[in-house]
């Protein structure tokens, strides 16, 4: 299910280390070249074997003229990464609904007791190898969860991970962030667990 009328999703976030918009068909070269060098963290993450060695930056603007057209429909939300100068992209985040599809076909487990329906979003980033070894996720992280409490009317939302993404799972547990739930997807060998 699509997010409601009433969420009106930030135009963008500026910061000293980031710049987020919309992802739009138009930032395929650059987000092409965050994702190949990615691409051994963003399998992992995905848990497929997405991207291909062979993967093509036309192939990858298919990919954003359908995340653009479901940005445009509520559907999810995504948002490039982009350095302060806007010269390089620096990876993604994005925003699905509690509902979404791919949620709700899989088996949610709560490990505290919380209730899944108590958070409206689900909200996913990754930034792209080089960025990880300077370790400016710490940093995106906290940026996100400001702009999320501050910028974003949502009644709650979880930040997810893939557990064999273990960087990012130490990430959020060294943020003080606690597991909440256990995903498992269909077809995926490792299991998601969302945080807050």
């Amino acid at each position: 299910m699509p997010f409601g009328n009433a969420l009106v999703p930030p135009a963008e976030l500026s910061t000293s280390d980031f710049y987020l918009r919309p992802i739009t068909a138009d930032d395929a070269e650059q987000d092409f070249a965050a994702v190949m060098e990615s691409r051994e963290y963003l399998r992992f993450w995905e848990q497929s074997t997405w991207p291909r060695d062979d993967f093509t930056v036309n192939e990858n603007r298919e990919d954003l003229e359908s995340l653009e057209e479901r940005h445009r429909n509520k559907v999810g939300f995504t948002y490039t990464v982009l350095d302060p100068a806007l010269s390089e992209c620096l990876g993604c985040v994005y925003l699905l609904p509690a509902d979404a599809p791919s949620l709700s076909s899989a088996t949610i487990t709560a490990l505290d007791g919380m209730q899944w329906g108590e958070r409206e979003a689900a909200v996913y980033f990754w930034l792209r190898k080089s960025q990880m070894a300077l370790h400016s996720d710490v940093r995106l992280l906290e940026v996100l969860r400001g702009w999320l409490a501050s910028e974003w009317n949502l009644d709650g939302y979880l930040f997810v991970t893939n557990e064999q993404f273990e960087q990012q799972v130490h990430l959020f547990e060294a943020a003080g962030l606690q597991p909440r739930f256990k995903i498992d997807e269909r077809g995926k060998p490792g299991a998601y667990l969302a945080y807050s």
